[in-house]
């Protein structure tokens, strides 16, 4: 029997790019085809098989997916299948059948759980229906491909906000939501694997609920995953300005378990530009939801996104977004340059503004977020923060890398540790002084373990 099985064609590589919504996506692949036999393997020229999950959302995006394909067509064994899955297959499938004529099955970004017949059939092949985007019902098997003690929840998918910019709406499809059940359901199934920071993810979380006309359904699951009586952290990632009401505020104070940090996307602060991108909240109403989080939560971290060149933006538009970013303190930013997208409605909008004028608006706002970062940072300079250590530093063994609750995975800062002596268990929380900075990083020494609910309950700076 294990003669016969030594030629077995079962390895397969899977590089996942684009946003955690398509990591979870992949990590429903993944435990597909573990359940199925199959074995999964760094090392892409040694795999069987080579699965790429892409992302079609900006111009960049695609060409990094069309480099990642290239990179793994020069790479695999002759009789190596390639497989391309995801938002670029649902959308931009011309695209890949001009750069690659031998790739052996697409599937669409709704079809995730056809991976195993693209594995197994013998012949080039697609499946790309009109269920555009996908979500997982937690009887399908997930492989959490993140660090064990963090992983993202998915509670819904496509988009109902129609911003002049975006083509999310059109690739993925209409807003679908999870029930509430499903959702408890998985986020309990997490904790007992022993997940212990939950990363709630959706285009947009406020709109939770809002297909089946639920109101206030995202306050509603929050207080029902916080009767789990267990240690944890809730993370929310992505929640528009116009949903963080009264409601959700008092949440975020009720419970130190729920990390006081909001990923607010603003996008722009001129009410005609932000009227122009189709957005729903204006200037002063940015401000004044920006003023009463940091009065209410004090400790909070606030991270948003923030778009140049939009079609018709002028000078003296972009220097309102300029100054507010100079006034207004906010303590994460993603800064974006307009991409037309020939789908999107801004597309057709007068006015485009030239690439290089966009290029040197980026980095003007980007050197003016940068000092107010650096500001930030040194004031945390002194504090004790609970953070959690998750390795060494890539750079050095001889440091250690954590983040404390003001730090997302992937996309923000890190505290980086000089003196972890005191560290026994990487993925645990530990109390951690800040004791300089650089220009994104903190640098910190561990001072000890924080034990169990006692930590939790002092979570924020103290």
């Amino acid at each position: 029997m294990l003669n016969r099985n030594v030629d077995l064609k079962n390895k397969f590589h899977f590089t996942s790019l684009g946003c955690a919504r398509n990591l979870v996506d992949s990590e429903v692949m993944i435990g597909i085809l573990l359940k199925a036999g199959y074995e999964v393997i760094t090392e892409p020229k040694e795999a069987d098989f080579l699965v790429v999950n892409t992302c079609g959302f900006l111009e960049s995006s695609r060409q990094e997916g069309i480099n990642t394909i290239q990179d793994l067509f020069d790479l695999k064994k002759p009789d190596a299948k390639v497989i391309v899955a995801g938002c670029m297959v649902q959308k931009h499938s011309g695209l890949l059948k001009e750069h690659f004529s031998n790739i052996h099955y697409m599937l669409g970004s709704g079809d995730v759980e056809k991976i195993l017949d693209a594995v197994k059939s013998n012949t080039s092949g697609a499946e790309v229906t009109s269920a555009r985007s996908y979500l997982e019902w937690g009887e399908v098997p997930r492989m959490i491909s993140t660090p064990k003690h963090y992983a993202y929840l998915k509670i819904a998918e496509g988009c109902k906000k129609r911003c002049a910019f975006c083509i999310i709406p059109a690739i993925k499809g209409p807003l679908k939501s999870k029930t509430q059940e499903q959702v408890l359901k998985e986020f309990n199934a997490l904790l007992s694997q022993g997940v212990f920071e939950v990363i709630l993810i959706a285009q947009d979380l406020g709109d939770f609920g809002k297909d089946r006309k639920e109101k206030g359904a995202l306050a509603s699951l929050l207080k029902e995953m916080l009767k789990v009586q267990k240690d944890f952290w809730i993370r929310l990632l992505y929640l528009y300005p116009d949903e963080i009401d009264d409601e959700l505020i008092a949440i975020l104070k009720s419970d130190n378990r729920i990390c006081p940090y909001l990923d607010m996307p603003i996008q722009h602060i001129n009410n005609e530009v932000l009227k122009a991108m189709h957005r729903t909240t204006s200037k002063e109403e940015i401000i004044d939801i920006l003023s009463k989080v940091r009065k209410e939560v004090p400790n909070v971290v606030i991270r948003t996104s923030l778009m140049v060149g939009f079609p018709g933006e002028t000078e003296e538009q972009f220097e309102e977004l300029l100054d507010f970013v100079k006034k207004v303190p906010l303590d994460n930013v993603g800064i974006f340059k307009f991409s037309l997208e020939k789908e999107a409605y801004a597309a057709k909008l007068p006015n485009q503004i030239a690439d290089d004028v966009k290029q040197a608006r980026f980095e003007k706002l980007a050197a003016a977020q940068q000092k107010m970062v650096r500001k930030r940072n040194k004031q945390m300079i002194g504090r004790t923060v609970h953070a959690i250590v998750e390795g060494f530093h890539p750079e050095s063994n001889m440091l250690l890398r954590a983040r404390f609750y003001g730090q997302c995975p992937e996309i923000d800062g890190q505290v980086i540790i000089n003196d972890g002596r005191k560290v026994t268990e990487f993925g645990k929380v530990y109390e951690v002084e800040i004791t300089d900075s650089t220009d994104y990083d903190l640098i910190g020494t561990v001072l000890g373990l924080v034990p169990g609910k006692k930590g939790m309950r002092k979570l924020a700076l103290v």
